[in-house]
C-alpha cells in the first residue's frame, strides 16, 4: 500500500516554504508522523501526494538558549525535550508533561510541534507551554513572525495555521531569572490519566508562578480540557496574584476556576461532572508543588 508518491527532505525554512507552494498536492508536512502515518493508514486522514520531511531542517531541530529565551524547535522529539537539562532548569513543567506523552518509543518519534499543531484543548505539551508564556514563531513567505501562543488555537482539532501556506518553526520560552531579593520562579505539571499511562489525560494541569516570601506575585494556571481552545484560569490566577498562600486564598481562586473553566463530557475519558469534581485536587498539588519549588 502506497502512502504518498513523493516525498521530500528540504534543508532550510525556505526551501520547505518553497515545497509548500509549488509540490505537487495533496500535500502534508512530517516530523514525528506518529499520528499523520497511522492516519493515512487507516483512512483517517484524506490521500497525500506529497510529504515534506522538516527534520532535516536545522531550525526547526534546534533547542538551545538564545539571549534570555530557551528555543525549541517545533521538530524536537518530546523525549529529547523531556531529557534536555536547560529544560528542566527553565522548563520543568515542560519536561513533567513531555515524560507523559504516551509511551518511550513514541515519545522518542513524536515532536513537540506535532502535539501542539493538534490544538487538542488537553495536549501535555501545550498545556505546560501556554503555563510558560511560550510564544510561537510561524514560517510564512511574508517571513517569520512571532505569535503568542495562545493564539495558535481556534477550538477542538482546529488550528489558526495556514494549511499549505505557514510551517510551526518553534517555541520560544522566557528563562528562569536569577532570583531578586528574595523573589523565585518554579514550574510543575500533572495529570490525572488512567491506570495504563498512556491514554489521553482525563485533566491535566501546569501552573507557573514566582513568589517573594508567603506571596504569590505573579501566576499563570492551564487546566485541560478547560473549555475549546487551551485554557488558562485568569480568574483564579487574579485572586491568587499579590496575596498570600493559604488554604483561604486557594479556595478562592479554585472557586473563581471552576466558575470559568467550561469541561466538557468525554464519551471515553470521563464526565464534565467529574472532572469538576477531581479539578481541585489536582490544582491543589500541581499548585503547592510548584509553590514549594520556588524557594
Amino acid at each position: 500500500m502506497t502512502l504518498w508518491q513523493n516525498y521530500l527532505r528540504p534543508k532550510t525554512i525556505s526551501e520547505a516554504l518553497d515545497a509548500l507552494a509549488h509540490a505537487p498536492k495533496p500535500l502534508a508536512l512530517i516530523a514525528g508522523g506518529t499520528d499523520l502515518l497511522l492516519d493515512l493508514k487507516q483512512g483517517r486522514h484524506a490521500p497525500v501526494h506529497t510529504l515534506i520531511d522538516l527534520t532535516f531542517v536545522p531550525e526547526m531541530t534546534a533547542l538551545e538558549l538564545r539571549g534570555d529565551e530557551l528555543y525549541v524547535g517545533a521538530a524536537v522529539p518530546v523525549d529529547r525535550v523531556a531529557r534536555d537539562p536547560l529544560v528542566g532548569a527553565h522548563a520543568r513543567a515542560l519536561v513533567e508533561a513531555c515524560n507523559l506523552i504516551a509511551g518511550p518509543q513514541v515519545r522518542n518519534t513524536a515532536t513537540l510541534g506535532g502535539n501542539v499543531a493538534h490544538a487538542l484543548p488537553a495536549a501535555d505539551g501545550t498545556i505546560a507551554l501556554l503555563a510558560l508564556d511560550a510564544q510561537a514563531e510561524i514560517a510564512s513567505i511574508s517571513g517569520l513572525r512571532r505569535v503568542p501562543f495562545h493564539k495558535l488555537f481556534l477550538g477542538p482539532g482546529k488550528s489558526s495555521l495556514k494549511h499549505g501556506e505557514e510551517i510551526l518553526v518553534g517555541f520560544h520560552l522566557p528563562i528562569t531569572q536569577l532570583p531578586i531579593t528574595n523573589s523565585y520562579q518554579a514550574s510543575c505539571f500533572k495529570r490525572i490519566m488512567r491506570p495504563q499511562g498512556v491514554a489521553l489525560p482525563i485533566l491535566n494541569c501546569a501552573v507557573w508562578l514566582e513568589r517573594e516570601g508567603d506571596v504569590v506575585n505573579d501566576i499563570r494556571i492551564v487546566v485541560g480540557p478547560g473549555g475549546a481552545t487551551p485554557f488558562r484560569a485568569t480568574e483564579a490566577e487574579a485572586t491568587l496574584r499579590g496575596q498570600s498562600f493559604n488554604e483561604a486564598t486557594f479556595e478562592s481562586a479554585l472557586q473563581a476556576l471552576l466558575a470559568q473553566a467550561q469541561f466538557r463530557t468525554s464519551a471515553r475519558r470521563a464526565s464534565a461532572d467529574y472532572r469538576k469534581h477531581v479539578v481541585g485536587g489536582l490544582f491543589k498539588d500541581v499548585l503547592e508543588t510548584a509553590w514549594e519549588r520556588a524557594k
